[in-house]
């Protein structure tokens, strides 16, 4: 059977949250590459502006808070108002606080579910009513790893991430026949700084942020629901579904899989647990920044597309 063509990515509308940084920010330079039009939401406004200027091509950089759906509400609006109607939301936002559970205040475990899950809820049901008119879109929920098994010393972030990795699926079936693609993400621990002073697991190595970013582009080119980066750890995370709980444990205590989060370096990871503290103050309204006011309209944008 023929491989089908992929997918052009060219001229569609992405809107990636948390874009700032990380595998928000190597997503919106590998789609802008493909041709997209790309707006990256964060809530550190002036960071995502700084980005977007540094990304070129027309990029917004827009302020996002993805707890509050007025909030995320206003970003999209903003994002259409401005390129276009969407095409791809990128559900990247997420925080990883880790530490043992017992010890985990009330307040850090509140955050995590805040961003972690209501975010995505309230982006997946954002871009859903935008794109169920149109039967077009595509939805890109960024999990992990530990959305498919739990790992000691992030038991609120693994409870998030399965979170994320439920919803897509059920969202999915709901969706199914309309038209509207479902991807789900699954990367193992990623080079950035949400991923410092983590202890590395034997035969699993860390990835960067740019890979992650690939398997994103591919995803939008093929329609590709699942997506594991590296592929290879599939077949491991699956395997571990089939064989006895005993052999399942004794391979992750092998391949210390259930110390990668137990006590970390924390001197270097200080600074985005310092970070992502600060960060719990709403950031404001999109169409509160004076700078982004100056981004071009949907009309300028087009008009400012190579061709």
């Amino acid at each position: 059977m023929a491989r089908q063509a992929p997918r052009s990515i060219a001229g569609r509308v992405v809107a990636i949250t948390g874009g700032a940084r990380g595998i928000g920010r190597a997503t919106a330079r590998a789609l802008i590459a493909e041709g997209a039009r790309v707006a990256i939401g964060d809530i550190d406004a002036p960071l995502a502006q700084r980005t977007a200027q540094e990304l070129g091509a027309g990029t917004l950089g827009l302020a996002l808070d993805v707890s509050d759906r007025s909030s995320f509400d206003a970003f999209l609006t903003d994002v259409e108002r401005r390129l276009g109607p969407l095409d791809v939301l990128i559900n990247n936002a997420g925080i990883m606080p880790i530490g043992p559970f017992v010890s985990e205040t009330d307040v850090t475990a509140e955050r995590i579910i805040d961003i972690n899950v209501h975010g995505v809820i309230n982006g997946s049901k954002l871009a859903l009513e935008r794109f169920l008119p149109r039967d077009h879109g595509h939805l890109v929920n960024v999990a992990s790893v530990a959305g498919k098994m739990g790992f000691p010393g992030g038991a609120t972030y693994s409870a998030s991430k399965h979170a994320v990795v439920g919803l897509s699926e059920a969202i999915r079936g709901e969706l199914r026949g309309t038209g509207i693609d479902i991807t789900i993400v699954m990367p193992v621990v990623v080079n950035t700084e949400l991923g410092s002073g983590l202890h590395r697991s034997r035969g699993i190595r860390r990835v960067e942020p740019e890979e992650v970013a690939a398997a994103i582009v591919e995803a939008l080119q093929t329609g590709r629901v699942d997506v594991w980066v590296p592929r290879s750890v599939a077949a491991l995370i699956r395997s571990a579904g089939v064989v006895p709980r005993s052999v399942a444990d004794a391979i992750t205590r092998a391949l210390k899989g259930d110390r990668v989060l137990v006590d970390p370096d924390r001197v270097e990871r200080a600074a985005y647990e310092q970070r992502t503290a600060q960060e719990a103050s709403p950031a404001p309204a999109a169409s509160e920044l004076g700078p982004v006011a100056q981004q071009p309209s949907a009309t300028e944008a087009q008009q400012a597309q190579p061709v």
